[in-house]
């Protein structure tokens, strides 16, 4: 038995710890000795200390195609699955006792992550709100591609919020607040056409973009090269950019060669339980 969990892009945007985004590229997390291509996580792993932290018993592996330090989600996603491994040791794959139990699932990933919105887009899935413990799925009317420009160097979350402000004027605050209201309407009624303005930002993405040039000029030249909109991806560095499906290779081609690119799509399923 295994779980697999997406991966997530975080913030977008304006929605600083509020949105998050799950993404197919996916971490597995099984009990047990590690099949060909997975490692055996040791006691310091994320993974381990969320799978200890939910009751679970024995050894854990991981496989896990996520950069770690690169702002899509690698933390949040394997500590979901160490949660979810514990869960399912006891319950099995059984879909109900997973339902009944989202809301702790969440409660104790958020406790061990810090904030809530990687954990609860890699949990259920889709595009997540979240806020006071509660999370809930955006509608989306649309499936877009998500182009995702990755460079080699790495952010550290912690050290990157500390360059945040502690003190933010009242018109930034309205600001941020009608562009994330804009952009959840915008993705439930399929409004591409405002997502670049509703993913502007005035609390977080120019103090990281700050002390990270390459991703500011990557996050410049997905707008330029026309996505409909463009983010640091969480803490970054990676930054997101979403588009049409049969636009994505010309979207990827033309994002500064310092990085690679995923071409991704959203991941509606969340952590998913399977039996192997």
């Amino acid at each position: 038995m295994l779980v697999r969990v997406p991966a997530s892009s975080a913030n977008l945007g304006p929605g600083f710890d509020t949105l998050g985004m799950a993404l197919t590229l996916h971490a597995e997390v099984g009990l047990g000795d590690p099949p060909e291509g997975a490692q055996a996580a040791d006691e310091h792993h994320p993974a381990t200390i969320a799978f200890r932290a939910n009751r679970g018993e024995g050894p854990l592996w991981v496989k896990c195609p996520i950069p770690s330090g690169r702002g899509m989600g690698f933390s949040g996603t394997v500590r979901v699955g160490g949660i979810m491994a514990a869960h399912a040791q006891r319950h099995g794959d059984d879909h109900g006792a997973v339902q009944e139990a989202l809301p702790d699932l969440l409660a104790l990933a958020t406790e061990l992550e810090g904030h809530a919105d990687n954990v609860a887009a890699s949990l259920l899935g889709g595009v997540v709100a979240t806020a006071g413990g509660q999370a809930v799925r955006v509608p989306m009317s649309f499936d877009p591609a998500m182009v995702m420009w990755v460079p080699s160097f790495v952010t550290s979350t912690d050290e990157s919020r500390t360059r945040l402000r502690g003190e933010v004027p009242m018109a930034d605050v309205v600001f941020n607040l009608g562009r994330t209201a804009l952009l959840v309407a915008a993705l439930a009624a399929g409004e591409v056409s405002v997502l670049r303005e509703a993913t502007r930002d005035r609390l977080h993405q120019d103090a990281r973009l700050a002390a990270a040039e390459p991703s500011r000029r990557a996050l410049e030249a997905a707008l330029e090269a026309g996505a409909w909109a463009s983010w640091l991806s969480g803490s970054g560095p990676t930054v997101a950019a979403m588009c049409a499906v049969d636009e994505a290779e010309d979207l990827a081609a033309a994002l500064p060669d310092d990085g690679h690119t995923k071409i991704l799509r959203i991941d509606h399923a969340g952590a998913v339980v399977e039996s192997v």
